[in-house]
C-alpha cells in the first residue's frame, strides 16, 4: 500500500529517471556528431542505466498497487561548447538526482513507509557511485583541458564501457 502523496513523488521520480534517459540520449548524439564514439558509448550506456532505473521505479510501483502516470518528457539540451561542458551538465544532473532521490526519502520516512525506504536504499548508493563516476571524469578533462592525444585516450577507455543489466539488478 503506498499513499497518494507518495505515489505521485515516485510518479515524479520516474518521470525524472525518463528525462535522464532523454537528456544522455542527446549527449550521445552530441558525442557522435564530433566523432568522439567512446564517449558516445558512455552516454549509451548511461540511456540505458537511467531506463532501468525508470523500469525499477515503474515496476514498484506497481507492485506496491499504485498507479503509474506517465507525463510528458521536457526537450533537453542539444548543443554543447565542449566535453569539458558536457560533464559539467552531467554532473549538475545527477546532484540535481540525487536531490530528488533524497527528497522520495524523506518523505518515504516521514509516511514511516519502510518498503519504499528500503527500495529507496539503492538509488542512493546508486546516485553516490554516478556522482563520484562523473566527478573523476570531469576532472581528468579538466586536466587536460579537455584536448588532444589525452582526450582520445579517455574517448578510447570509454569505450570500453558496457552496461550490465544483471549487475545492476543484483546491487540491490
Amino acid at each position: 500500500m503506498i499513499s497518494q502523496k507518495l505515489q505521485d513523488a515516485v510518479n515524479e521520480q520516474i518521470n525524472r529517471e525518463f528525462y535522464s534517459e532523454y537528456l544522455y540520449l542527446s549527449m550521445e548524439a552530441y558525442c557522435r556528431s564530433i566523432d568522439l564514439d567512446g564517449f558516445a558509448n558512455f552516454f549509451h550506456v548511461q540511456t540505458q542505466e537511467e531506463h532501468f532505473h525508470g523500469m525499477k521505479l515503474y515496476n514498484f510501483l506497481i507492485d506496491l498497487g499504485g498507479k503509474v502516470i506517465l507525463k510528458s518528457i521536457a526537450a533537453p539540451q542539444t548543443e554543447f561548447k565542449s566535453v569539458i561542458e558536457l560533464f559539467e551538465k552531467t554532473l549538475e544532473h545527477e546532484r540535481f538526482v540525487t536531490k530528488s532521490i533524497n527528497e522520495l526519502m524523506d518523505a518515504a520516512v516521514k509516511e514511516n513507509n519502510h518498503a519504499v525506504m528500503s527500495f529507496l536504499k539503492w538509488f542512493v548508493d546508486e546516485q553516490v557511485e554516478e556522482e563520484a563516476m562523473d566527478s573523476k571524469l570531469l576532472a581528468k578533462l579538466k586536466l587536460i583541458n579537455g584536448e588532444g592525444h589525452g582526450l582520445l585516450m579517455l574517448d578510447a577507455e570509454l569505450a570500453q564501457r558496457t552496461f550490465n543489466p544483471a549487475a545492476e539488478a543484483a546491487v540491490q
